[in-house]
């Protein structure tokens, strides 16, 4: 009795196992293509990550979090930004620790802001609480103590949620302004552009969202190949919390030029490259786009006076690339430059001078041979003598269906479009402001082969920041950046962000049940 009672049992289970693998495999090929094509839904939860953003008193930083409306959310749904802890190199108290650690573990619960509260001892209410999607918040932090945070938004708040920080500091190593959009947490990062430099001070970000520690290999490359240094290998982020490590601690070795390359053992993080400068300010680097054999870096500001490319190819062949620029009126060759060469495992720095000459312009970079992947990424200088300040620009995916940017403000933003291969059409969306104001949309064509400072919409009656969206209508691959200015007027301060897809939507393919198999 008992034996025929397990075997029913048995029996039940297999039947259960199978019928749930039918449900979601597609049924077998008869010979006609009769599935349907897959379906794009939006994405139901989204996690965020923004380093601690100064070590300097002078700083004043802008959090602006922002969630397009997309088709197809459910409308429940939520998003917070809660302080991470500090990790051990930040040199914390013991007892410090154990608080950060019990506090930052219910990021993500609705009681986030007593959390914060119990975290900083000043103040429960967050940087900044975000909105209903459609709506941009804002929020600011003074100082040196400022935090890194850990967002988390689901439901309708999730879709293509962006959340950028700007830091403004009035003087001292990094002055002018530093932005960086918060990033979503992975498992590799590259970074050419970093320096050890007289003069730099790099620092690299890690931050941990998850429940469990993260162990981090850091690895450096100049020009002569790997730089040798057992300080970055299995680097330890203890869980809800951030680390930043400065490099020259993990090499005494001297580089004007750095690729810096993040491999996440086990677990995920977030991480960003601080780069401060004694003389021409600082900002953030943010990882380059996947190591490819094409590659566009877009919307150079028109007066740059100095840009430098830097590229690292991580495989065992060099690389040979043709460097050209995409610009107003269309593809040209900059004159000395026409291409480059790059070692294999050897950061190649090259000098372009002002290669915009007073136009926009985006670098587009494309093998003369055979396809080698490849990082990039460009420094940028702007203004001359004392007035000097930096940015970055890294090789960057393209706007695919939307990207958003953030944090805009009049008179005070520009917008680059690049169609590099095919021309398209695009259009430009402009929220609300923070504090008030209409939406106003635009749609631009864009010519194969240029790139165009837009004059983006701005909001009727704006008060405050607003997000621009940017969707690609129609045509070829579209790559944007937003420049954004500082309100210094006795240096040309200013801070460049690229605008990838946002990755609002994923695809999730159709499928129909096939009880057929449980005949086989």
């Amino acid at each position: 009795m008992k034996r025929t009672t397990l075997s029913l049992i048995a029996c039940a289970t297999a039947l259960a196992a199978v019928t749930g693998f039918a449900a979601v495999s597609a049924p077998a090929d008869s010979g006609t293509d009769t599935a349907a094509p897959a379906a794009r839904l939006p994405v139901e939860r989204t996690s965020l990550l923004c380093p601690a953003p100064s070590t300097s008193d002078l700083a004043e930083t802008a959090y602006t979090s922002f969630t397009p409306v997309t088709k197809g959310t459910d409308e429940k749904g939520g998003a917070s930004l809660t302080p991470a802890g500090q990790g051990a190199a930040a040199q914390d108290t013991e007892d410090e620790k154990k608080t950060d650690g019990k506090d930052d573990g219910k990021s993500g619960d609705k009681d986030g802001d007593k959390t914060d509260g119990k975290d900083d001892g000043k103040s429960a209410k967050p940087a900044v609480q975000p909105k209903a999607p459609g709506t941009p918040a804002a929020g600011k932090v003074s100082g040196a103590d400022a935090p890194a945070l850990l967002g988390v938004a689901e439901g309708s708040h999730a879709p293509g949620w962006t959340v950028q920080q700007t830091t403004e500091v009035a003087a001292g190593t990094g002055r002018g302004l530093q932005g960086v959009n918060c990033a979503v947490p992975d498992t590799e990062f590259w970074f050419p552009g970093a320096s050890t430099a007289s003069g730099r001070t790099d620092y690299v970000h890690l931050t941990n969202p998850d429940d469990s520690a993260a162990v981090v290999d850091i690895e450096l490359y100049g020009k002569d190949g790997a730089l040798k240094s057992t300080v970055g290998e299995g680097v330890t982020v203890p869980p809800h919390s951030s680390e930043s490590l400065l490099l020259s601690t993990l090499s005494d070795v001297e580089q004007t030029d750095l690729t810096v390359h993040v491999g996440v053992r086990s677990g995920r993080v977030g991480a960003a490259v601080q780069a401060l400068d004694d003389k021409t300010g600082g900002d953030w680097l943010t990882t380059a786009a996947a190591p490819a054999s094409e590659l566009v870096l877009p919307g150079i500001p028109k007066d740059a006076t100095g840009v430098r490319l830097v590229l690292f190819t991580p495989g065992g062949a060099d690389a040979d690339l043709k460097v050209r620029l995409a610009s107003p009126s269309g593809l040209i060759t900059p004159a000395g430059h026409e291409t480059v060469h790059v070692k294999a495992g050897m950061t190649t720095g090259v000098d372009l001078g002002e290669v915009t000459r007073g136009e926009a312009g985006s670098l587009v970079l494309t093998p003369t041979g055979r396809s080698v992947p490849v990082v990039a990424a460009v420094r940028v200088v702007r203004g001359k003598g004392d007035e000097q300040e930096s940015a970055f620009i890294p090789a960057s995916d393209p706007v695919g269906a939307r990207a958003t940017s953030a944090d805009n403000r009049a008179k005070s933003t520009t917008l680059a479009l690049s169609a590099p291969g095919e021309a398209a059409e695009v259009k430009v969306t402009a929220s609300a402001g923070t504090e008030g104001g209409t939406t106003a949309t635009k749609t631009y064509t864009v010519k194969a082969g240029t790139t165009q400072n837009v004059d983006a919409p701005v909001p009727a009656n704006l008060k405050g920041a607003y997000a621009l969206t940017v969707e690609t209508v129609s045509g070829g691959a579209v790559y944007a950046s937003r420049t954004l200015t500082g309100s210094d007027d006795d240096v040309s301060s200013f801070t460049v962000q690229t605008l990838p897809d946002d990755r609002g939507t994923v695809s999730v393919p159709n499928a129909d049940e096939d009880l057929s198999v449980l005949q086989k």
